[in-house]
């Protein structure tokens, strides 16, 4: 047989779409020409191939070899069509039987000497694979990577003789048992480490139940960056399908295959971060951090000395929970549905309003400063905390509040109660499910509508005026909510922050 077909998957952001390696062998002068629109990588996938063939003991055709990457307008890259076209040549010059490649998909980089070297993205592939119902064929380092798409058939194999030999039918390969992804979650930094700072503790439970984003502000040294980092602490691990998508994130992102069960990120980029290292970007679009944050924390010190332009790209996802990165021949969606805490001064020198009177920032500065943070971002925020200095202690008492233990159950009871009611956290509640589960009684609707009005807050602030406290009932184990309900969610839009 002179034609040869093998699936494969290509890597587009953190989607697999379904790539077609057509090996065709004809008359004529030697040669071998790679078509489908390949990149670089892709093209000197021809060297690797013959070598890797004639290495390990087959015929390379000389023959007029053309190799089809189909379809040729999806953009290719990397090595991991290297498998799926030497089994194509193999298969088509008569050496392996096609038949056998009618039923699997081939992922895998081919060193010269035949060995298999692992590839990024496997995740997504194998979860494609499944949902097409394929046997995954991958190196041996990706398949316990693979094996996370429960359901799916993997073979795994170190060279390319073992695969040869298995589609030959002389020795057959098993099905890879998976032993499981190591469970190394290192612990959390516990809350109970921090001194004082009860009001931003609460805060904090608030932000973890509902799932709100939060800003700190306060002077330096009091503690905004140490409670941020508990927060991923406090919130519920992640359930099998979060884990999926987390996993399937960072085996596009990272050049090694996962080795452990992910958890929960926390993602704190600094202040000089581009807008592309922040939402991803590049010729060839890759995630980037509030897409790393996806199902966790993205924390941002130092929230005014970031560029604006840099942050006024968070507005989007903010709201939709992912990020399209649109360039001239494609456009890449990325999840993107993260936590934001935000932490930052309120002047430039940082000591603003505090006793000793130590702060000489002009009004024009301070006003400067805070221009650099949009209405519309701010807006987005649904806990604002000024998180005022702390007596110093240098041997705090040994009972500072409960641990971070104690706070996760009243999140996960409170998590639990939103997942049964509305099948979301309060903070991603859309506007049917505001009216529907955020419903008023009258003289609180206009208790409510008076003070949005007084403090000249959008309509936008009041619906998540409302989702806070729905927040606030659920930590109570509240039905309905109630009038202090709404007062302490108003407490945290304080009108100069809007």
């Amino acid at each position: 047989m002179s034609l040869a077909i093998v699936h494969s998957r290509a890597q587009v952001g953190v989607e697999a779409p379904a790539v077609s390696v057509e090996a065709h062998l004809a008359n004529g002068l030697p040669s071998l020409a790679l078509v489908g629109l390949p990149e670089t990588a892709v093209k000197e996938s021809k060297d690797r191939v013959r070598s890797a063939i004639q290495n390990s003991g087959f015929d390379f055709p000389p023959r007029r070899i053309t190799l089809n990457l189909a379809p040729a307008d999806l953009p290719k890259d990397g090595g991991r069509f290297d498998l799926a076209i030497a089994l194509g040549v193999l298969a088509a010059s008569g050496q392996l039987p096609a038949g056998a490649l009618d039923e699997v998909e081939c992922l895998g980089e081919l060193a010269l000497s035949g060995a298999l070297r692992p590839v990024q993205g496997v995740l997504p592939a194998a979860l494609a694979a499944r949902a097409a119902g394929r046997t995954l064929v991958v190196p041996r380092e990706n398949a316990e990577e693979a094996s996370l798409a429960g359901g799916l058939k993997v073979l795994a194999a170190s060279h390319l003789l073992e695969l040869t030999a298995h589609f030959a039918g002389h020795t057959p390969l098993p099905f890879y048992q998976a032993q499981g992804l190591m469970d190394e979650r290192p612990p959390y930094p516990d809350l109970a480490e921090v001194q004082g700072q009860v009001a931003a503790k609460r805060a904090l439970l608030v932000a973890a139940a509902g799932s709100h984003n939060l800003l700190l502000c306060g002077p330096p040294g009091t503690g905004k960056t140490l409670l941020a980092s508990r927060l991923p602490g406090l919130l519920p691990p992640l359930d099998e399908h979060e884990a999926l998508e987390v996993a399937a994130i960072h085996s596009v992102a990272s050049h090694a295959p996962l080795r452990s069960w992910p958890q929960r990120p926390f993602r704190q980029p600094h202040h000089s971060a581009s807008g592309a290292a922040l939402v991803g970007g590049g010729s060839r679009p890759k995630p980037g951090e509030i897409t790393l944050a996806h199902q966790g924390v993205l924390f941002l010190d130092e929230l005014p000395e970031f560029e604006r332009k840099v942050l006024e790209v968070l507005r989007e996802p903010m709201e939709s929970g992912e990020i399209v990165i649109a360039r001239a021949h494609d456009k890449v969606r990325f999840p993107a549905r993260f936590q934001l805490v935000a932490a930052m001064n309120p002047c430039p020198c940082g000591y603003l309003g505090e006793p000793t009177g130590r702060c000489r920032c002009t009004p024009e500065q301070i006003q400067r400063y805070r221009a650099k943070l949009s209405g519309p971002l701010l807006d987005r925020i649904d806990l604002h905390l000024t998180v005022a200095r702390e007596a110093t202690a240098l041997a705090p008492p040994t009972n500072t509040g409960p641990g971070s233990a104690e706070v996760a159950e009243r999140v996960a009871r409170s998590r639990r109660v939103q997942i049964q009611r509305q099948g979301c956290a309060n903070a991603f509640l859309d506007l049917k499910g505001l009216r529907q589960h955020c419903a008023l009684d009258s003289a609180d609707r206009v208790w409510l509508e008076e003070a949005c009005e007084r403090l000249n807050l959008s309509l936008r602030a009041a619906h998540r005026i409302l989702k806070v406290a729905r927040t606030l009932a659920d930590l109570e184990q509240s039905g309905t909510i109630a009038r202090h309900h709404l007062g302490e969610a108003l407490q945290y839009r304080p009108e100069t922050m809007t």
